[in-house]
């Protein structure tokens, strides 16, 4: 049993672990985005080397390939961005006029709408700053971009000689050996299959807005891919822009049916093609992603509202692999009922 000096020792070692992330936080979010990038790529890259590619070719193919990808994305959201800057103006007054049909609406129907408050809250400038911010934000992040991707190719150089390095570590037996490679491959799935379904909630949005003559249906595809990787919450905070710019164009039933659209898609990708391929046994509890969102984005920044699910979720596959710490596991986990099925299908 743990006494309380210890109780009081783990915690100011965490309270100094923690201290030490935050200090670093610039810097520990390119490795994290890095060790991400390489999770997904190392599949492709073991893969290349089975087949005899030269080690150098693979690693080239693999950082022209997230470099190429990485360029589009970040092409297609500057564009964007720019191109709802200029149209903020004339976005602005049709949101005023979209604003005062719905008011009328409202009054014509007996329900008191106070004007005046209205009417500033729209003539503020905050819209033109965030986007300006966000421009100036994002082409930043856009010049760390390729630190990621070369932090991700020196991890990868070092990925293929690992195991024979590990192996040679003192102490080390095989079987804890295996049981560090079954947890990198769990969180490999993990990563993997969020990435497949995060993709697929993307491409279906975007079309979906493209149908719906949306504007930059493509920036707000690559978001609800972005966001995607937020369980629950993320798809919300993808919609808010779709549907509101919905609204704006078009009114409110066109911003309706966005929403709809929306919902459906989320429904379908989360609740009925994810639960199939990823097994409800990898869930977190509600609580559990709201605290760890809260937590990774005060520690991280914004990035680390990105990453937190995956890095939880790292957590506690890590948590499940190690028979002392598999009691902490249960407790990040879902409903433990419903995955009474699951283990018997997964072992």
């Amino acid at each position: 049993s743990m006494s309380l000096r210890d109780l009081l020792f783990h915690g100011a070692a965490f309270v100094v672990i923690i201290a030490g992330l935050k200090a670093a936080a610039p810097l520990i979010v390119l490795f994290l985005l890095a060790i991400f990038l390489v999770v997904l790529a190392m599949p492709a890259h073991m893969g290349m080397l089975r087949r005899g590619v030269p080690p150098a070719i693979a690693l080239l193919i693999l950082v022209a390939f997230l470099a190429v990808v990485g360029g589009v994305m970040a092409h297609v959201l500057r564009l964007s961005m720019e191109d709802i800057y200029r149209k903020l103006p004339s976005y602005q007054v049709s949101l005023q006029e979209q604003v005062s049909v719905v008011t009328s609406w409202l009054t014509a129907h007996g329900v008191e709408v106070p004007n005046e408050i209205i009417r500033r809250t729209l003539s503020e400038k905050a819209p033109f700053q965030m986007v300006g911010n966000a421009i100036t934000t994002f082409s930043k992040f856009l010049g760390r971009g390729f630190i990621v991707i070369l932090i991700a190719a020196f991890m990868l150089m070092e990925a293929t000689v690992l195991p024979a390095k590990l192996k040679s570590i003192p102490g080390v037996d095989d079987r804890s050996l295996d049981r560090f490679k079954q947890m990198l491959d769990n969180i490999r799935v993990y990563i993997g299959m969020k990435t497949v379904m995060s993709l697929l909630t993307g491409v279906l949005v975007g079309s979906g807005l493209f149908l719906l003559d949306v504007d930059n249906a493509v920036m707000l595809g690559i978001l609800a891919f972005l966001l995607n990787y937020i369980p629950n919450i993320g798809s919300f905070m993808a919609g808010i822009p779709g549907v509101l710019l919905a609204f704006i164009q078009f009114g409110f039933g066109h911003g309706a049916v966005v929403l709809v659209m929306y919902v459906v898609v989320n429904v379908l990708v989360s609740n009925v093609i994810e639960p199939r391929y990823m097994g409800r046994g990898l869930g977190l509890s509600p609580m559990i992603i709201v605290m760890s969102l809260m937590f990774w984005a005060w520690v991280l920044g914004p990035v680390g509202m990105l990453l937190s699910i995956p890095l939880t979720m790292v957590l506690k596959i890590a948590m499940e692999s190690m028979p002392e710490t598999r009691g902490y596991a249960l407790l990040l986990g879902g409903n433990p009922e419903a995955r009474q099925g699951d283990d018997a299908d997964q072992g």
